[in-house]
Formats: structure tokens, C-alpha cells, sequence
């Protein structure tokens, strides 16, 4: 067997493993309160940064751009502190501070060098500590485009289990950081996703509405990456959204290689032991000959997959260049010269095998690398040297950035294969499929997407009353958040004390909130003034565990609910209390609600660590909650006791629409009363295979890899029980399957969904085996294969079961082969019969259709192995001594879809209700000092149904950050998927607008001065209708109207008067 072919099965097959450092986030301690510097970028700098910063490349040469990066993991196996101040290196060797102090100082060195820096998260806590000398050096670097700034968001964000609200929050806070500090040279043109387990089609979208020039990721599914090795389609134009159209959606994309590792051998770092290389001729250990060959062998094997002249090599890796001036040596030694005669026989040699083996993509970074820099840029420049002055040489080597590669492509006018699905599900073997991070730690999944909701309630009113002195907990709220979107941070794929460490850093962050939500309130309403000076309004975290502080331990309460919708919103208010008889009074028209006291389900009594002496939640409809507004409500305990709902001998709940039962089996049964349709919902589980991970067929189940062990779920022995309970405004059904899996199923009044609260946990594992639960919605609709899932909670993907649209697929693991994320929404359709049914989801879940029919999707994991994938240690959460209990909400929508505006718009505003809901706020006050209150809105007027204000947000100078998005996709609706015009001018109740300016969707940019790169698709591509350019928004005769297309999303800054002080 040759070298080479040695070599390539290497690639294939090891190198996802060796160089697969996963990396999951925690943020830095609220103690740190360095003040933000407010420096101007010095005007008089020379900037030269961007395309005038990159080195000359030759067109009659294979033009190597290396690119030394680091990648810098804000929590994984360590904690975000942990890892910056590099402490706890028995865990891993990782101090990004030491990284970013090494590589300035090796930059400085030499002006030929090159860095790209990601994480804003650690440069901003880095900067912050910095002199002002080191800050104009590093200003200087920027400037001149030797240290470039790409991602530029908070972390590195996962692409499955994040909503595309944070994702754009997270990048907008990033951009911010930069662009106030460094000025227009900081502003980030390249996608740099490294590291994420699977792409999705939003995530690109986002890049494109970003005006980013294109984007590189690292992992690939090992079976797409054979088919596009084979036929030079690495790089190709991502048509993201088939709803905004080729100017704004088209996103040139490179799959990398190496993933984001430097090529083996090649690794120069104090991590790494590979060899150095020697230039002294007079030293026996004298190797340049040998490793330039070595060298150029790796380089012409990855130009064989690629359609031009220029390859890109990342030079570095997770936490790399912690002594970045060893780094640099080695790299700069390693650029120049090579026999044409030498390098012709290698590529024939490996042309030979280009179309028969498979290779990943070897990028020259690591994880936590140049720690050392000098060490590795010492090594790197001797590359570069010798590599280019050897005789005949037909190679260029450079130190280059991702921005100055694209820019050498985008020279050529090239045209280019397209792709307009995403990259999930990820396999790096045919054993591990990366599904089971879709479901995994699903209360962190939970607690971050009530952070996301809290923090836009929070934003919204601190701009809509006009709140002073706030921004230090708002900036530490959208930190939080920022940090929670990582890889491996919302994902669950983090060791449990970091994920300890996640859940401390949002906690406190929306601990602080709370505060600004109170004081807006009250300010806003006037009961701040009315009242007594120690009035405070009180936020409930744990209505998820039914237990809450002011209502539980007070007579007389008032409830406060604010609505972060910008529509009108009817909800139901659940509080837990200790007594039996409550009466409402709406605090806005004095009116009397129904209401309505039911039980605290037993199984949620048993919570582990739920402290609380409650036994009963009132509940009672909140109608009509204004658009960014609030009402409030007086409670107050009765005399008359004894009204509780009693469980009743009824073995149905229903309505006009369902009938709910429990079947024989003990599964829950689901009627449509006029329609021809039924779903038998049902819980199951997996065991978890386990294995010593050491060949592909024994991987174990684990953080990252959902991998059963069985072809199929197992069912529970069903040996509970049921309960019913009817009243005016909720009938439940009180559902036991076991002494760990129960159920509240609910249908309340004036809704037409169907309400699962599911509770699960602790999973028991006496038994020595991991268990994956599921729940299954089978329904009797003819789906053909197919079900759909959302893309970070927005358009609808379209999925074929055992099946890819680009390549042939070949499938080991039919389960975890067919799971997709599922943020929002997984949906069925029978096409023939004109039949829908859609569950939503509170948190992200994997989900799938495994069966026609079926949906079916992951509610909670246990596993007693790890699948070595880095993390090294199990998935086997606790608390309180027990296996961790998880409690979630699932919503069922369907029928006969005969009107799609309707049917849909009730999809869409259901699943914003999920993501938003309105916020449950309370005080313990005297009620008869209370007033009636005036329902306050933030808006004068109704927006369209199917226009949403995305963000609402205090930006800087007294300015305000506005998205409005349009919900639809095109075809969606008849009436509601055409484009809508709104005036936004006298919108707001609190402020008027007098300037208005739009910018790119990261809020970095006006729109006007962006001009991506432009990409050719191939002559066969189906070429997209051009449209029209958008309309400019002005302000015109007091009007400012703003169109929006299907899936459009505008962004804009306001100078505003205040109405409202």
C-alpha cells in the first residue's frame, strides 16, 4: 500500500475524531464591570484593511492561502472565565488571554503576518484590560488589515437547537462591540462557522441579509463530502431563501477541507508535537527538503477537490496561537519554492485517486491554539520561504484571511454549483449521527429560550418609558444571551459543571431584568407614584415548576401580564396558590373574569427540590392584551372554600371541535369531531447503545450522537392512570403513564388548539441502561415519506424520509439518519385529503416522521456513556441527588386546511406565542390602595396580522434599533403572503419618529453602502427571477411607509421625540 493511499484513509476516516473539539459556552462573571471604553477610531490611521490588505496573488500559480486563526470555544469543557484566564488546565491547556497577548505582539513583529480573530465574547473582556498602548497597537492592526475580525458575533453559534431571534440579536451585540470601538475596519464580511454539527439554511440567510460577502464552515456530512470531493463542489452558491431572491439570499459558501485544523504534521503550536522545521543545512535534524515535499503533497491532494488556482489553509485551531510568534516562524518558513518536475508527479500521483477515495477538510487552526505565537509563526514563515524560492516553482504561498480568499474566487467570474436545502442531519461516520444534541439538556434548551423572551420584554420597555440609567444590566442580559447561543452552550453538549455555570450566568442576567421590567412598569402605569414608596414588581422564573412567590403566599395579589407581541393577544393566566376560592378583578375596566381553580397535577408535587406549599393554580383569561402593553388584574381569596375542580367520572374531555380519551392501551386518543381525522399520541423510549467507541459500530449514545441501540422504540408498560377535570375555562385530562412520565392535556376555552404538558424525569438508570424518551403524535393522514420542519423557528424545510436531495444516501442508523432539529414547528400534510397537523415546541427538540403519519419527537436524555467526542464524561444530569425532571409544552394544531390565510396565520401566531408569551408579573400590594389602571400599549394603531416588530431596543445617542419582519413565505396564504406596506409614522404611543435610517440586518451597516460580492450560479442553475430593488424609506409629507415582502426582514435606526417621559 502506497504513502498516499495510506495517507487518504487517514484523512477519511481518523481525522473527524482527532481534530473534533466541540465547544459549549458559558460568560464571563457579572463582577466584571470594566467600564466600556468610548473610543472613536482615530480618523488620521492609515486603513488598509480588507482587499487592500491582501497579499498579491499569481494567476499562473496554485495560490496557498494560509490563514493562522485560533478557535476560542466560550464554554465547552471549562467555563468562559475558566478558559479566558486559563485556569483548570488539568482540564485542557486552553488561556485566551495569553492567545491574544502572543499573537498582537507576533503581529507586531512582522508586518507580512496575518490573524483573524471570532469571538467577540473573549476580545471584548481582552480589550477591556488592555493599556492604551496595546489598544493603538491593536487598532493600528485592524486597521491595516493584519489582525481581521470575521463571525464578529458573541460566540460561535450552534445552527440547530438556536432561534433565529437570538442568532440576530447575538450578532447585532458583536457588531456593536466592534463597531463603536474599531470603526468600519472591525465591520465583519465573512461567515466563519467552523465548528457547528450541521448547517442550516437560516443561518445562511441571516449571512446574506447581513451583507456578508460569503461564509466557510467546517463539518460536513461524510457522504456529501465524498460526492462533492469527487466532483469540485467544496464551494458552491447557498440559495437560502426561496422567498427573498437571489440579491438577498445568495450566500457563496466553502466547505473546508480540514474542518479547521492545519494539515497533518503541520501543526507548530505548544499543543501540538509535530515536527519543527530545521533550516540550519549544518544541523543533522537539517529537514527543509523533506517537509516542503511533505508540505506540497497535502496541498496539491486538497487543490484536486477544488475548482481554481487558490486553496485555504487554517492555520490554527481551538485556543491556538497562545505563543503565536513560535507559530509565525514555522509559517513563514514554510511558504516558498517547489520542483515543477516534483510537483507535477504528485498531483498526477494523486489525481489518479481524486475521483475514487474520500477526504475531509484539514484547515490549519485548532482549539485554543498559538498560546505560543512566536513559535508558530516562526515555523509558518519558514514554510513560506522555502516553499516559494524553490527553483520552478508553480506554487505561491501567503498568509492570507478568509476575506482575501473569497476575494481571489470572486475575481475569477467563475460560475458555480448551488444548494438550496441545509446540511442536517451531520454524520461524520455511519454510525454517528450528531441528532441526539438536537434534544440534549433540554432545560437549558428551555431556560434560554425564556431568556430571549425576557430580553426582548425587557428592551421593549425600556424604550417604550423612556428608562434611564439601565444599560449596564441590559448589556450584561444581551452578553448572557449572546453566550448561550454558542455551539456548545445551547446545545448541550458541554460537561455538567459548565452547564451549571451557563444557567448561573442567564439566571442572574435575568434577575437583574427583572428589575428594569418592574421599574418600567410602574413608571409606565403610574402605580410607581400611586403607591407605596417600597412598591415593586416581581418576575415568576418557576411558573414552569407551578410554584410562585407573591401568589402563593399572599391573600390579596396583583397580577400584572405584559405582552412582547406587536398584536393584540388573548392568554391564560395560571398562578399557583395555597387556597381554594380566588376572585379576578381586571384592574383596566373593572370587569370580572371567569375563573376557574384547578390541582396541581400530583407528579408536579414530586419535583425534586420544588419548595412550595401550593396545591392548586387559579386560572382565568387575560382577552385582549394590547400590542407592547399590559393590563392588570386584583386577586384575592374568597371566604366560600370547596370550589376546586374535582376529578369527575367523564372518561373524555372535549369540545366543538376534539374529543380526547385514554384508550385501552393507556394512549391518549385525538378526534376531530367534523373531520375525518384522528392521532393517537403515545410516549416510548430508546435505549442508548454503548460501546468502547473505538470502530464505528460500537459508538455509544451520547451528548453529541443519538444512536439507539434497537431498530425501534420500546413501550412503556402502561400502569397509571387518568384524571378529568371540566370547568368554564380549561377541561383537563391529568395523564399517568408510569412513576416518571405524565401529562397534563388541556383544551381550554376560545382555543382551538390542543395544550400537551409533558413531565418527565428522573429517568431511573438502576437498571444500568441510558434512556431516550420520546413522544409520538400517529395520525391517520397519507403523507408519502414526507413532513416538514422549521429553520431556526422560521421558513418551513421541506423532508423526505431515507432520503438527501444531493446525494444517493446510504443509511447504517434509520432513526437518528431521519431526525432533523425542530426549533418551532414540525408539521404533516396530507395533500390528497387537504389535512395538517402541526405540533409546536417550547424549547428545540429533534424530531421526526419515522412512520407515514407520524411525528414523533425527543423529549429528555439519560445515558451512562460518552461518545467520545470530547466532552468525557456521560449524559447523566441530576439535581437534588435525582436524575433531572423536565417539564414541557407541546401544542397541537390541525384539520381540514380550507382557507390557508386563516389556518396558517393561526400556525404563526400560536408559535409566537410559544416564543413570546406574555409575561406573568405580580406584586404583593394592599388592593384597596390600587386604583383601576389604564391598559397601556406601545402602539397607537394595529399592525397587519402578518407583520411583526422583531426587535424593538435602545441602541445609542438616544437612538432606537427597529426590525420589522413579514411572516409569511411566499405561496404560504393567498391574501397574507403578498407583500403589505406599513406607516410606521405616529406607530409608537411614546415616541414619534423625526430620522430614519436603514441598515443591514446586523444593524452595522447602512444599507445603502452595502455592495456584496456578486456570484455566478452555472449555466444550468435555474436562474431566479430578478426583483425589484427596495424602496427607499423616508420620511415623506409625515408618513414613512415601509414595504415588506414575503420573509423580509427591514432594520432601521431612529432618531426619535419622546411623547412619553
Amino acid at each position: 500500500v502506497s504513502e498516499e493511499a495510506t495517507i487518504f484513509a487517514m484523512l477519511r476516516y481518523n481525522f473527524p475524531f482527532l481534530f473534533l473539539l466541540l465547544a459549549f459556552t458559558q460568560f464571563f462573571a457579572s463582577g466584571d464591570t470594566a467600564r466600556i471604553p468610548q473610543i472613536t477610531p482615530d480618523a488620521e490611521a492609515t486603513k488598509k484593511c480588507g482587499y487592500e490588505a491582501c497579499h498579491p496573488t499569481h494567476p499562473k500559480k496554485l495560490n496557498i492561502h494560509m490563514v493562522p486563526h485560533t478557535h476560542d470555544d466560550v464554554g465547552w469543557l471549562k467555563t468562559v472565565d475558566q478558559y479566558y484566564f486559563g485556569s483548570r488546565s488539568t482540564i485542557q491547556k486552553a488561556g485566551v488571554q495569553y492567545i491574544l497577548d502572543s499573537v498582537i505582539k507576533a503581529l507586531l513583529a512582522d508586518p507580512s503576518r496575518r490573524f483573524i480573530y471570532v469571538e467577540t465574547a473573549f476580545f471584548w473582556k481582552w480589550w477591556l484590560r488592555q493599556d492604551e498602548k496595546v489598544r493603538a497597537d491593536v487598532k493600528m492592526l485592524i486597521n491595516e488589515g493584519r489582525l481581521e475580525i470575521i463571525g464578529g458575533a458573541w460566540s460561535m453559534n450552534d445552527e440547530a437547537c438556536t432561534h433565529y431571534h437570538s442568532l440576530v440579536d447575538q450578532f447585532t451585540w458583536g457588531f456593536r462591540r466592534l463597531n463603536d470601538t474599531f470603526g468600519s475596519c472591525a465591520r465583519p464580511r465573512i461567515g466563519w462557522q467552523i465548528d457547528p454539527f450541521g448547517h442550516s439554511r437560516e443561518q445562511a440567510a441571516l449571512f446574506a441579509q447581513m451583507g456578508f460577502d460569503g461564509m466557510l464552515f467546517g463539518r460536513i456530512d461524510y457522504q456529501d463530502k465524498e460526492k462533492r470531493l469527487s466532483n469540485k463542489m467544496m464551494e458552491f452558491i447557498w440559495k437560502s431563501s426561496p422567498n427573498l431572491g437571489k440579491k438577498r439570499a445568495d450566500l457563496f459558501t466553502t466547505a473546508m477541507f480540514n474542518t479547521y485544523s492545519p494539515p497533518p504534521g503541520f501543526c507548530f503550536d505548544i499543543l501540538c508535537n509535530d515536527e519543527p522545521i530545521i533550516d540550519d543545512p549544518d544541523s543533522p535534524d537539517y529537514n527543509i527538503d523533506r517537509r516542503i515535499d511533505d508540505f506540497l503533497r497535502y496541498a496539491v491532494t486538497q487543490a484536486s477537490h477544488y475548482r481554481t488556482k487558490h486553496i485555504i489553509l487554517t492555520m490554527g485551531g481551538d485556543f491556538t496561537y497562545q505563543h503565536a510568534e513560535m507559530y509565525f516562524m514555522n509559517l513563514d518558513k514554510l511558504i516558498r519554492t517547489t520542483s515543477l518536475v516534483e510537483l507535477f508527479l504528485a498531483y498526477a500521483q494523486i489525481q489518479a485517486r481524486a475521483y475514487k477515495t474520500n477526504h475531509i477538510i484539514l484547515t490549519m487552526g485548532d482549539d485554543f491554539h498559538y498560546q505560543q505565537a512566536d513559535m508558530v509563526f516562526g515555523n509558518l514563515d519558514k514554510l513560506i520561504k522555502y516553499t516559494n524560492q524553490r527553483n520552478g516553482s508553480v506554487v505561491n504561498v501567503i498568509y492570507s484571511t478568509p476575506l482575501c480568499y473569497l476575494k481571489a474566487l470572486n475575481d475569477l467570474n467563475l460560475q458555480w454549483p448551488t444548494k438550496s436545502d441545509d446540511f442536517f442531519p451531520y454524520a461524520s461516520d455511519p454510525h454517528s449521527y450528531w441528532t441526539g444534541y438536537f434534544s440534549s439538556r433540554p432545560t437549558v434548551k428551555y431556560f434560554e429560550r425564556e431568556g430571549n423572551n425576557m430580553l426582548q420584554a425587557s428592551k421593549q420597555l425600556v424604550v417604550l418609558t423612556n428608562l434611564k440609567n439601565y444599560d449596564k444590566p441590559l448589556e450584561h442580559f444581551r452578553e448572557a444571551m449572546g453566550v448561550m447561543q454558542h455551539h456548545d452552550a445551547v446545545s448541550g453538549t458541554e460537561k455538567q459543571f459548565v452547564a451549571n455555570d451557563y444557567s448561573r450566568i442567564l439566571y442572574e442576567s435575568m434577575d437583574h431584568a427583572g428589575e428594569i421590567i418592574s421599574k418600567a412598569i410602574g413608571k409606565w402605569s403610574g402605580m410607581e407614584s400611586s403607591t407605596a414608596a417600597s412598591f415593586k414588581i416581581f418576575t415568576c422564573l418557576q411558573l414552569n415548576i407551578s410554584s410562585c412567590a407573591f401568589s402563593e403566599k399572599s391573600d390579596t395579589f396583583m397580577a400584572v401580564v405584559y405582552n412582547p407581541l406587536s398584536r393584540p393577544v388573548s392568554t391564560y393566566i395560571r398562578v399557583p396558590i395555597q387556597g381554594n376560592s380566588y376572585v379576578v378583578r381586571s384592574l383596566t375596566d373593572g370587569v370580572y373574569p371567569t375563573v376557574q381553580i384547578v390541582p396541581i397535577p400530583e407528579r408536579v408535587h414530586k419535583i425534586p427540590g420544588r419548595k412550595n406549599n401550593a396545591t392548586n393554580e387559579i386560572v382565568f383569561r387575560a382577552s385582549d392584551i394590547p400590542p407592547l402593553g399590559m393590563l392588570a388584574y386584583a386577586i384575592a381569596k374568597k371566604i366560600q372554600e370547596n370550589v376546586v375542580e374535582q376529578p369527575q367520572s367523564a372518561s373524555f374531555i372535549s369540545n366543538e371541535l376534539y374529543n380526547i380519551s385514554v384508550n385501552t392501551n393507556g394512549n391518549l386518543t385525538v378526534h376531530w369531531n367534523k373531520q375525518n381525522m384522528n392521532v393517537v399520541q403515545s410516549f416510548h423510549y430508546y435505549i442508548g447503545a454503548e460501546g468502547n467507541n473505538e470502530n464505528f459500530i460500537n459508538r455509544s449514545s451520547g451528548a453529541y450522537i443519538f444512536r439507539p441501540k434497537e431498530l425501534s422504540a420500546r413501550n412503556f408498560a402502561y400502569g397509571g392512570s387518568y384524571k378529568i377535570y371540566k370547568g368554564p375555562v380549561v377541561q383537563e385530562l391529568h395523564h399517568t403513564i408510569n412513576d416518571w412520565v405524565s401529562q397534563v392535556v388541556r383544551i381550554y376555552s376560545e382555543e382551538q388548539h390542543i395544550e400537551f404538558d409533558w413531565l418527565v424525569g428522573p429517568i431511573p438508570v438502576k437498571d444500568k441502561i441510558g434512556k431516550e424518551i420520546v413522544t409520538r403524535y400517529s395520525s391517520n393522514l397519507q403523507t408519502d415519506k414526507t413532513f416538514y420542519t422549521d429553520s431556526n423557528g422560521r421558513e418551513m424545510l421541506k423532508r423526505v424520509r431515507n432520503y438527501r436531495p444531493t446525494w444517493n444516501l446510504e443509511l447504517m442508523e434509520p432513526i437518528s439518519g431521519n431526525y432533523y432539529p425542530v426549533t418551532s414547528k414540525i408539521t404533516l400534510k396530507d395533500e390528497k385529503k387537504q389535512l395538517k397537523l402541526n405540533i409546536l415546541v417550547d424549547r428545540a427538540q429533534g424530531g421526526s416522521s419515522l412512520e407515514d403519519g407520524d411525528v414523533e419527537l425527543m423529549l429528555h436524555r439519560r445515558l451512562l456513556k460518552d461518545d467520545a467526542f470530547g466532552v468525557g464524561e456521560a449524559l447523566n444530569e441530576t439535581a437534588f441527588g435525582e436524575g433531572l425532571v423536565v417539564r414541557g409544552t407541546h401544542y397541537l394544531f390541525g384539520g381540514k386546511v380550507k382557507n390557508t390565510d386563516t389556518f396558517v396565520l393561526k400556525e404563526k401566531e400560536l408559535a409566537l406565542k410559544l416564543a413570546l408569551h406574555p409575561w406573568i408579573l405580580g406584586a404583593s400590594v394592599n388592593l384597596t390602595n390600587i386604583e383601576n389602571i389604564s391598559a397601556t400599549s406601545g402602539l397607537n394603531k394595529a399592525l397587519p396580522p402578518n407583520v411583526h416588530i422583531l426587535t424593538l431596543e435602545p441602541w445609542k445617542d438616544d437612538t432606537i434599533l427597529l426590525r420589522l419582519e413579514h411572516l409569511f413565505e411566499v405561496g404560504e396564504g393567498q391574501r397574507m403572503s403578498q407583500p403589505v406596506e406599513v406607516n410606521i409614522q405616529n406607530l409608537f404611543s411614546t415616541f414619534s419618529i423625526e430620522l430614519i435610517k436603514e441598515t443591514t440586518l446586523g444593524a452595522n451597516q447602512l444599507l445603502s453602502e452595502n455592495n456584496p460580492m456578486k456570484w455566478e450560479p452555472e449555466m444550468n442553475d435555474v436562474i431566479q427571477n430578478e426583483e425589484e430593488s427596495r424602496q427607499t424609506v423616508g420620511i415623506h409629507d409625515n408618513v414613512i411607509n415601509v414595504l415588506l415582502k414575503p420573509m423580509e426582514i427591514r432594520t432601521f435606526i431612529l432618531t426619535v421625540k419622546r411623547t412619553f417621559l
